[in-house]
């Protein structure tokens, strides 16, 4: 606010006229630090905060154990997945055969669908805790060491990822993302061996 303040003095000069009054102005910033306060507070308000997007990955221990304490996947348990070019996926179940090979792709409708449906039984038992934990506001320790113990189940299957050379890093993330989405924690990126690119580029043919 800006105040205007007069010299209350009237002197004569020697003519006997009298001298104009001085004027002084004064502004107040007073009220601008409320502005800035509100302003402040105003972004803080409405800026979203900035989160980093990381991909939480389950590293191999280089403990060594036994070999009865090692988990022997059966036939029926592994998928194997062959990420190829043009965003498609390629599939098989058990031992590799090019009439059991498969194409799908990285909607829900695709891989998703085939994850979830080999771990249907894993997925429901997950699904339940979920419901659990919010209808009995259950512990996050507690419910984490469930969660761990469902996933590590004797049906859970056990996913291969492999990778051609044309497929792209947008298509392993896509591939880890659909395990997680399907409940899936037995999962290993290893290299494609010359029997699954055989039967890719076989069936890239038919």
């Amino acid at each position: 606010m800006a105040e205007v303040s007069q010299d209350s003095g009237s002197h004569k000069k020697g003519d006997g006229k009298q001298r104009a009054k001085k004027a002084s102005t004064r502004i107040d910033f007073t009220p601008m630090v409320d502005l800035g306060f509100l302003l402040i507070t105003f972004f803080m308000l409405t800026t979203s905060m900035i989160k980093q997007q990381t991909m939480e990955i389950t590293m191999p221990s280089d403990k060594k154990v036994t070999e009865e304490n090692q988990t022997v996947a059966k036939a029926s348990q592994a998928v194997t997945l062959i990420l190829a070019k043009e965003n498609k996926v390629f599939y098989y179940f058990g031992q590799p055969n090019i009439e059991g090979v498969k194409e799908t792709d990285y909607s829900s409708k695709g891989l998703r669908s085939v994850l979830l449906e080999k771990n249907y039984e894993i997925a429901k038992q997950v699904e339940d805790l979920k419901i659990e934990k919010t209808r009995t506001k259950m512990a996050e320790d507690i419910y984490r060491k469930q969660l761990s113990e469902i996933k590590a189940g004797k049906n859970a299957p056990v996913v291969r990822i492999m990778a051609t050379d044309d497929a792209t890093y947008k298509n392993l993330v896509d591939a880890l993302d659909e395990m997680n989405i399907s409940s899936i924690s037995r999962y290993a990126i290893v290299d494609l061996d010359s029997i699954s690119k055989q039967l890719v580029d076989t069936k890239i043919k038919l």
